[in-house]
Order: structure tokens, then C-alpha cells, then sequence
């Protein structure tokens, strides 16, 4: 049997780094899009990102801390995803500082807003994939004592979707062509999916 490192998240991990994102990882980047009221934009990247139903198609992110991204989602109840990939990594760093609901993390980071066809919220132009989203649902997680807790899941239905052309072969979507980038663990790892690292696996009949 191996020799297990066991703690209690109450207690502490008694680790150099709190390993939960390492091994809950590597995980899509929720690379948000929105604006507020008034149409100011803001684009913001979430860690805690994924996708939760096919039919209809519902993605979620998780914010800790009430944040623009949910504040603004909540208000007009749109917003975009945008896929992160290797040759946008650093813009999508540059979108994720700590600055005032008034400055537009677009020009920030160097990317360009272009209008969604669903939605007034614009996605980003140079991202090869984008899901326009309406949204569902905002819930306030509680610890399993029904604690309330300092953050809030965002889902949305996602009414439209945009892929490069460029990332279908004979009609399928190319996961590996895209280079999406995904969070590690510690306190700056990032990995990129490869075709190397692809294997494929049918379900039993």
C-alpha cells in the first residue's frame, strides 16, 4: 500500500501549497466576457470553469468573491466564454488584474471586442471558440453545515457557439488544433492539451 499524506481542509494541509488545485486539475479556464449596465465591458478568467449538460448546453464558473463578472451577469443575465489557448495565455494573465469595474480588461489585455449574435455581450475576436451564454442560474455555495460562503456559481445556457472553421476536420471539432490551456496547481502552472498525450477509449457495450 502506498504511504498516504492524510489531512483535514479544517486543520490545514501542513503542505508547502495546498495541493486541491493540483489534484482537482489541470481545468478549463472560464475566459468571461460581460458588461455592466451601462456597457462597460469586462473580460475575466476563472479556474473553476466547466461544462454540466448537453441538452440543453449549460457551462458554470465559480467565483470567489463577488466579483464584476457576476455582478455584471447578474444585472443584464448574458455573458460569452471564450476559449484560452497557448498563443493567448499571457493576454488572458493580462485580463485577470486586480483593477476597477471601470477599466475594460479588452484594451488591457490587447484583445478585441466583436459583437456576439445573440447576445449584446461581445466576445473575444481572437479566440478560435466562443459560447454565448444566457444565464440560469447564480448560486451562493454553503459548506456542508449550511454555512454561507464567500462565492458564487454562475451558470448559463449557452444559445450559440462560434468555432473556427480551421479546427473541423470532416466535420470534427479538433480539442488538440485549438492549443486550450488549462490551470494547474501551485501558484502559477498552466498546461496545454497536445496531440501527443491523446488516447481514445469506447464505452463497453
Amino acid at each position: 500500500m502506498p504511504d498516504f499524506h492524510y489531512y483535514r481542509p479544517a486543520d490545514g494541509h501542513g503542505l508547502p501549497h495546498d495541493p486541491f488545485n493540483s489534484i482537482v486539475g489541470p481545468r478549463p479556464i472560464g475566459w468571461i466576457s460581460s458588461h455592466d449596465a451601462q456597457g462597460r465591458l469586462n473580460l475575466a478568467p476563472y479556474s473553476f470553469f466547466n461544462a454540466f449538460n448537453y441538452t440543453p448546453p449549460i457551462v458554470g464558473f465559480a467565483s470567489i468573491g463577488y466579483k464584476d463578472s457576476v455582478r455584471n451577469i447578474e444585472a443584464t443575465g448574458e455573458f460569452a466564454w471564450n476559449l484560452a489557448t497557448r498563443p493567448l495565455a499571457e493576454a488572458m494573465n493580462a485580463s485577470c488584474a486586480a483593477v476597477p469595474p471601470e477599466v475594460d480588461e479588452f484594451t488591457l489585455s490587447g484583445m478585441t471586442p466583436v459583437p456576439s449574435r445573440g447576445i449584446a455581450v461581445p466576445r473575444v475576436a481572437q479566440s478560435p471558440v466562443s459560447f454565448e451564454c444566457k444565464l440560469s442560474q447564480v448560486l451562493r455555495l454553503q459548506s456542508a453545515a449550511g454555512t454561507p460562503v464567500d462565492t458564487w456559481l454562475v451558470l448559463g445556457e449557452v444559445v450559440g457557439v462560434h468555432i473556427d472553421r480551421a479546427l473541423l476536420q470532416d466535420g470534427i471539432y479538433q480539442t488538440a488544433a485549438a492549443r486550450p490551456i488549462l490551470r494547474g496547481g501551485g501558484p502559477a502552472d498552466y498546461f496545454e492539451i497536445g496531440a501527443e498525450a491523446q488516447f481514445q477509449m469506447h464505452r463497453p457495450r
